[in-house]
């Protein structure tokens, strides 16, 4: 592998977040009873007309801006003409010489580099059905409530180096379209889906090397693996002095291969032409200034703000600002309690393995700021120590009650009081001779031991300043 260079280019689609269809009324809820939720139009029954779906079209306008795009000032619809099961109509509308946007860029950050990713083109289209094959049955079944759901094809040229890069390419995209709110980018549900164009070269060598298209990725650990195995089949192949075919193959996430699917398809054999029941119309510049001014603030940015605004670490923010829950969790609990890189160690610590063991997010919890700030405060006030707090933590999660009044109901409360400590110092300094020996000796870490015993008998409510400066004069007797 050192003698050649992975070269890879994404092909990502994302299902918009729109109550219908791109060009018909059904409706592209997930989930439907199958073939439910179809027409004339999404089935291409004849004399059907599709209409487009004006905030499909907006939502993509906003992606395209997202990404320093320059926008197509004409917008013209494409037929892109192939057979399968899953097509009904034969064709799927599309756009081709004229997409909606072109030359943008996405900036990733990855192994402490940063990399721009140019993107090639966006443009807007229709989902096809989906196949569901039955092995048992040697049957196959067609569902074609997704077939005219809009589906937004972001185009990258081939920057990226290595797999971990085109992961961090995903994730900084995936957070870009979930601060917009134009997908909810559910890979399990399809929402999200990559395709990879990959090939390999000698290191040094120009001219790009024969590609392999890779599809059936549905989540970001697929694509690595996915990724990774093609770039080492393909090298090894080269290095026995063999020809690589320019084929579309899928990944097997079950047998961890990629399988050949059929030889990639050219342009040309999609016999495009302009959609003809679609009437071509222009962007205004003021259009697209409105939309400009109307985007949220974007990962990028709120990372920056993160770190001046709050004094944390670019690592921390980088991790909070990543995903949009998240971030507006974290700034609506430090406008609660003014400590921020306390709130970043929680969200991004304990927090966020409780969400992660509950499989389980900032929306559907019963964790809310107010929470994490009272608990934060509890600490600051010294009424209970962080120990106590990561046991206060779950009961919160579960039960959605206040922490405070967890504490007082599971008697938590700190022990500051020298009358309730010197008694559990005195028996722990009884119990462990040799440790006081040992400290008496210069062994600073025996007192580091003594003071973990107290704190094991009083189950880490004792307040540890206060054990230590007892047991420190305790032991100069």
């Amino acid at each position: 592998m050192n003698d050649y260079e992975i070269v890879i280019g994404l092909e990502v689609h994302v299902h918009l977040l729109t109550e219908s269809k791109a060009f018909c009324a059904c409706s592209t809820k997930f989930g439907l009873k199958p073939n439910s939720s179809t027409c004339p139009v999404c089935l291409g029954l004849p004399g059907s007309l599709p209409v487009l779906n004006e905030k499909a079209f907006f939502y993509s306008l906003k992606v395209a801006l997202a990404l320093d795009c320059e926008i197509q000032g004409l917008i013209k619809f494409d037929r892109k003409n192939y057979y399968y099961p899953d097509l009904p109509k034969n064709f799927q509308i599309s756009q081709y010489d004229k997409p909606l946007a072109y030359a943008g860029r996405v900036e990733i950050e990855h192994g402490g580099e940063k990399k721009e990713i140019r993107i090639n083109r966006v443009h807007l289209e229709e989902d096809a059905g989906k196949l569901i094959h039955d092995p048992g049955k040697g049957a196959s079944y067609i569902d074609l409530n997704r077939a005219g759901v809009p589906l937004l094809e972001i185009v990258t040229e081939p920057d990226m180096r290595s797999p971990e890069q085109a992961c961090a390419y995903l994730q900084a995209l995936k957070a870009i379209l979930l601060y917009l709110g134009v997908s909810n980018c559910n890979m399990e549900e399809g929402s999200l889906r990559c395709d990879a164009n990959i090939s390999v070269r000698p290191k040094g060598e120009k001219k790009l090397g024969v590609k392999t298209e890779l599809k059936n990725m549905n989540s970001f650990k697929a694509v690595r693996e996915a990724l990774s195995y093609e770039a080492k089949r393909q090298t090894e192949l080269l290095k026995k002095g063999r020809k690589l075919a320019q084929e579309t193959r899928l990944w097997n996430e079950a047998e961890a291969k990629s399988v050949a699917m059929r030889t990639k398809e050219e342009t040309h054999d999609y016999r495009y032409f302009p959609e003809p029941d679609l009437t071509l119309f222009t962007v205004e510049k003021t259009t697209v200034d409105k939309v400009r001014g109307e985007l949220p603030e974007l990962p990028r940015a709120k990372k920056k703000r993160f770190i001046s605004e709050y004094a944390i670490g670019e690592y921390a923010a980088d991790l909070l600002a990543r995903d949009i829950k998240t971030a507006n969790f974290f700034e609506e609990t430090a406008r609660l309690v003014n400590s921020p890189k306390e709130i970043a160690n929680w969200l991004l610590g304990d927090v966020t393995s409780i969400l992660k063991e509950r499989k389980s997010s900032f929306d559907g919890s019963t964790f809310k700021p107010a929470h994490l700030a009272e608990i934060i405060k509890l600490i600051k006030s010294e009424k209970i120590t962080g120990k106590i707090a990561k046991e206060i933590l779950p009961e919160v999660f579960k039960t959605g009650e206040a922490p405070k009044k967890i504490m007082e109901k599971k008697g938590l409360k700190q022990i500051r009081d020298s009358g309730e400590l010197t008694p559990l110092i005195e028996r722990v300094i009884a119990e462990n001779e040799k440790s006081v020996s040992d400290y008496k000796k210069g062994k600073k870490a025996a007192l580091t031991f003594l003071v973990g015993q107290v704190m094991r008998k009083t189950r880490g409510k004792a307040n540890p300043q206060k054990v230590n400066e007892i047991l420190g004069k305790k032991l100069e007797h």
